[in-house]
């Protein structure tokens, strides 16, 4: 097994730019061809990102103190940055999907804003120990999320007919630079969970919940954008059905319950998925001299 804690694997904070809508602008149904419910799928979860990502760091950051081993506290300090600067990201992506009449951003973020005030009242109110198993839960839902973006990156780097899916070229670079980063981390929050003290029932219980909730919640972000915010979609909904199921049954969301069911052994880790060799080969594609963001960093 190759561990994403061994020397040279942290979590690398990128100072990074996508110059969104250029030279083209970005068309208002932008992803695979024109198709509608991919658009807006990909949009929901763009939408979702930054205040996902503060709850993930917030998740994390609330054990800090409590994290002795100077190699997970390294590798936290990484995974703290890098989830806000994809929170920055997105939020530049977002700004553009707002321009082109994606309307429900407002929405997602004062339900991540109630979630954030919520916690930050219990926390005042009630001791640490009194809520450890909410706090818990919290990181343990946080060390799910992560296993579910690093299945659907590593099917983003494996399977041509997602990379044939190409949607804004600038939206696909942010896209696998997303998916890079989320491979690099994807055992932190876990690890976090396991140095606390997080017991199995509970990291399994999460995840049978995140599992269930998964691809309906695909189903219905794709139906909330068309409905709330796209009249060329609202007529065209059979279009939009056809679509949905497509990309449901399809190679980035069909099985993929299936393939995040190893979570639920007792005793998985993430790194015991390998994907140390496809770091390393998305690495030279991505970041090396000749990468296609190389000249995204600054």
């Amino acid at each position: 097994m190759t561990t994403q804690t061994a020397p040279g694997l942290y979590p690398k904070v990128r100072r990074i730019r996508f110059p969104f809508g250029e030279p083209q602008p970005i068309k208002r149904h932008f992803a695979d061809g024109g198709d509608i419910a991919h658009s807006h799928l990909l949009a929901f979860f763009s939408f979702i990102f930054p205040p996902g990502e503060e709850f993930f760091i917030r998740s994390v950051r609330r054990y800090s103190d409590q994290i002795a081993d100077p190699v997970l506290k390294k590798r936290v300090a990484g995974f703290i940055g890098q989830e806000a600067v994809h929170g920055q990201q997105h939020r530049e992506l977002n700004d553009k999907l707002v321009e082109l009449g994606y309307r429900y951003r407002e929405t997602i973020e004062k339900v991540g804003s109630a979630a954030k005030a919520g916690e930050q009242l219990l926390e005042a109110k009630y001791p640490f120990k009194r809520l450890r198993l909410l706090w818990l839960t919290a990181l343990a839902a946080t060390a799910a999320g992560e296993h579910y973006t690093a299945v659907l990156a590593t099917r983003l780097f494996t399977r041509p007919e997602i990379q044939a899916m190409a949607t804004d070229t600038e939206v696909f670079n942010l896209l696998h630079w997303h998916a890079y980063e989320e491979l690099e981390h994807k055992s932190v929050a876990f690890d976090v969970y396991r140095a606390v003290g997080g017991p199995e029932w509970l990291r399994i219980a999460v995840m049978q919940v995140v599992s269930a909730a998964a691809v309906p919640m695909c189903a219905l972000a794709i139906w909330f954008g068309v409905l709330t915010s796209d009249p060329y979609g609202r007529r065209h909904l059979l279009r939009v059905f056809k679509e949905g199921i497509a990309l449901l049954r399809g190679p980035i969301a069909g099985g993929l319950r299936k393939e995040a069911k190893p979570y639920l052994r007792r005793g998985f880790h993430p790194d015991h998925i390998d994907t140390a060799p496809l770091l390393e080969e998305w690495s030279a594609k991505l970041f090396g001299d000749k990468g296609k963001l190389a000249g995204h960093l600054y």
